[in-house]
């Protein structure tokens, strides 16, 4: 039986109370959050390739993804110093005068250090001692970050989440960000020189297809867990369209494009739709796991 209209999150219900619908709003938020943590993941990725140095060498080698994951991740800061109504605040943190940084928005914030620490000590050999330091405490930085603002904004979503739930987030977000930030990553390397970072190409398409069939068991793992508390929404959340849309995006266009890549021709292009396809399929996965969570009772 189809749950009536009282039953059902206020964020995802339309006008009419029969389909489905994301406000543009919410998705822009959402979408926003999901940048955030991908360009954590690059930022996590790419100073863990230099800290072991299998970073391909040289100053715009390492510029460009460093300044790819400062546009994802600080995309959301941008909006929300313009104050727009749909984002109020960035990480909790509503700028404006007199206002103080949470601490989520301050270890974001925090990251910056070491990513321009890299930015200065990227040379033309990256094996530098303190270049592939400088990457240790980048990538450190940023898993930190997506481990606190994973918590973070399951407080804002659904406060008084259980122990259970709250456990599995971290692993979700981090798992998240490495495979999305892994497709920008690779879209980086594609475009500069197609050296794939001095890996052979296989190990890029294998190491991120890897990524995605562990996101896809983690979230599973996840929506079990949320969908186990909405017997009556069960069937409902789990048959929306827009989740069989996100797993499309999410994994199906990005796993397609890997193994095209692999033909050779045309690698720049399958990597950009990948990347961008990941992006916005993640962005409708999370905001329809918001609205379950938004669901769930008031006993969590």
């Amino acid at each position: 039986m189809k749950p009536s209209r009282d039953d059902l999150p206020r964020a995802d219900i339309d006008g009419h109370g029969d389909v489905p619908a994301v406000h543009p709003s919410r998705w822009g938020t959402t979408l926003l959050r999901v940048a955030a943590f991908s360009g954590f993941g690059l930022g996590l990725l790419l100073g863990l390739t230099l800290a072991v140095g299998v970073y391909p060498a040289g100053r715009g080698d390492a510029l460009v993804p460093l300044a790819v994951g400062a546009v994802l991740a600080g995309a959301g800061l941008l909006v929300a110093w313009l104050h727009p109504g749909w984002m109020p605040g960035w990480y909790g943190w509503r700028i404006g005068k007199g206002t103080r940084p949470t601490r989520e928005a301050l270890l974001a914030l925090a990251t910056g250090l070491p990513l321009l620490a890299v930015a200065g000590l990227a040379r033309g050999d990256n094996s530098f001692w303190a270049t592939r330091l400088a990457g240790v405490a980048l990538a450190l930085c940023c898993l930190a970050t997506l481990v606190v603002t994973a918590h973070g904004d399951a407080g804002r979503q659904a406060p008084g989440l259980d122990h259970r739930l709250v456990t599995q987030l971290p692993l979700s977000r981090v798992v998240s960000a490495t495979y999305g930030g892994g497709l920008w990553l690779w879209l980086c390397v594609v475009g500069q020189a197609g050296d794939e970072g001095g890996l052979h190409p296989l190990a890029w398409i294998i190491g991120l297809l890897l990524l995605a069939l562990l996101r896809g068991l983690i979230e599973n793992l996840r929506w079990q867990a949320v969908l186990g508390r909405l017997p009556g929404l069960r069937a409902w959340v789990e048959l929306q369209p827009r989740r069989y849309l996100g797993a499309l995006l999410a994994y199906a266009v990005p796993c397609a494009c890997l193994l095209l890549a692999s033909f050779g021709d045309a690698r720049l292009l399958v990597a950009a739709l990948a990347a961008s396809s990941g992006l916005a399929g993640m962005g409708i996965e999370l905001s329809l796991y918001d609205g379950a969570l938004a669901a769930l009772p008031d006993g969590r």
